[in-house]
């Protein structure tokens, strides 16, 4: 028999109140609400890396959710997703607490110049020693778009060449723009850097002007571990070339398997990587009980806490449809608009138990965990179901969402994690402690930067290496 595979577990979080589960933030255990202060975050860190987990994964948006009523009065008054923090700023905090635990970082592509962004990737890779991930997106609030400057968002498919254009800048200023050996701190000849060492990378494109060089020295992985989300058919083109990890998120595997199978496929024909490098983590929130009666009244005490009007703001964001237009009582799979007959067509395929489907009950199945399940039972039942997972969707792993701040990463440590070691699926340590987020992330010690594969391996300046040997790709 083929040996178990070992699961990939991160925490889902965001530098905001509730995340996934609105409303929560009222449950008289739940901490998410201390989001402003530092040590909320160094013991998650601490909590989590004493675990083992694989890594922490900071979403982030750069707008509000005002698609539902038509303005941002339910985000404000729910707090969902509002107010909502910048992440990278606390990794470092974290960094310095932990040793192995890896943090993956989401910043879109949209918004800000990839000279800026790559300075301070680098410098969050060289203080954390390497543990960082960028998720990358290209943001799908128009609110954003607003606020920075523009009318409303690039369109989706043009979102993402500009995206394209974006990482190769990256990759340039990140990978080739010094050579791995341009620092020598010679004290004797006072040489910091050589000069010839370090070359601009005169970027020209659609979207950039960059003649570089890039400001900071390389970094311990230098380009950061390149996470992605996105399964529209220009964000499974953008993850087939570039992402090292996906996410995904959809209530049922069959709805991921498809997808998951034309990225792999795609990624070796079109860009000659091996498929299965590509690891994929689904969205998933257990509630775990010692008992499925214990579960199974966490469940029923944590909705009565979820805000649904939370939930369907949320909803509007991330669809851009505003069920506030219709009845309580109002069947939508028999309403006038195609988008949102098929999108709760959708919902209920995969709930066949359902008998009809208002926007309260889209903002029940929303209201915990999002878009993704939830897992309710004890140890064994919510294991099966990511075995479940494992076999029909492909998935590597899994980002675990939070229902209460921190107990529910607590009972996934006390409960779950012991029960998926017992079954062979989760490790007992890291990989490489004290190691790069990519060397525990492959399991493979040394690979501090990207596969040879991989499209930004090209772009490495190696030590040793003429520059007029070493051809910047384009």
């Amino acid at each position: 028999m083929a040996p178990q595979k070992k699961l990939i577990l991160n925490a889902f979080v965001e530098m905001c109140s509730g995340h996934q589960s609105p409303g929560l933030w009222r449950h008289p255990d739940d901490h998410s609400h201390e989001f402003n202060n530092i040590e909320h975050w160094v013991e998650l860190a601490k909590l989590l890396e004493d675990a083992k987990f694989h890594g922490i994964f900071i979403a982030d948006v750069l707008g509000g959710y005002d698609v539902y009523q038509g303005n941002l009065d339910a985000a404000i008054r729910t707090g969902a997703q509002w107010p909502v923090n910048e992440p990278l700023a606390v990794v470092s905090a974290m960094a310095a607490v932990t040793k192995s635990i890896g943090f993956g970082v989401t910043v879109s592509t949209t918004y800000e110049q990839p000279y800026h962004l790559a300075r301070r990737l680098s410098t969050a890779d060289h203080l954390t020693k390497g543990r960082l991930g960028w998720n990358i997106v290209t943001s799908y609030l128009d609110s954003a778009a607003r606020n920075m400057g523009f009318k409303e968002q690039l369109p989706h498919d043009e979102r993402y060449a500009q995206a394209e254009e974006y990482v190769k800048v990256v990759y340039k200023l990140l990978e080739s723009s010094w050579r791995d050996d341009a620092v020598v701190l010679d004290r004797e000849k006072g040489i910091y850097t050589h000069p010839e060492r370090v070359r601009e990378i005169n970027h020209q494109g659609k979207y950039f002007s960059v003649p570089g060089p890039h400001i900071c020295q390389p970094s311990p992985q230098r380009t950061p571990l390149v996470l992605q989300a996105g399964t529209s058919k220009a964000g499974k083109a953008f993850a087939a070339a570039n992402a090292e990890a996906i996410f995904v998120s959809a209530h049922a595997p069959a709805v991921c398997a498809k997808n998951i199978a034309e990225i792999r496929e795609m990624a070796k024909t079109q860009y000659g990587r091996d498929g299965d490098s590509i690891k994929v983590l689904a969205l998933v929130t257990p509630i775990l009980g010692r008992t499925e009666e214990e579960a199974q009244a966490k469940l029923a005490e944590y909705r009565k806490y979820a805000s649904h009007e939370g939930a369907l703001t949320l909803f509007g964001g991330w669809t851009g449809m505003d069920l506030s237009k219709y009845g309580d009582e109002q069947e939508l799979r028999e309403v006038e608009s195609n988008a949102v007959r098929s999108t709760v067509e959708g919902y209920a395929r995969f709930s066949p138990g359902t008998s009809k489907w208002t926007k309260h009950t889209i903002a029940e199945h929303v209201s915990l965990g999002g878009n993704g399940p939830i897992f309710v039972g004890t140890a064994a039942q919510v294991a099966d179901g990511f075995q479940i997972w494992l076999d029909e969707a492909g998935v590597d792993g899994f980002n675990l969402a939070y229902t209460v701040f921190p107990q529910s990463f607590r009972d996934i440590i006390e409960l779950l994690l012991p029960e998926l070691r017992a079954r062979g699926l989760f490790w007992d340590d890291y990989a490489v402690p004290g190691g790069t987020y990519r060397e525990n992330f492959y399991g493979k010690e040394g690979q501090k930067g990207p596969l040879d594969e991989h499209v930004a391996a090209a772009y490495r300046w190696k030590a040793g290496v003429d520059a007029a040997d070493h051809v910047i790709p384009e």
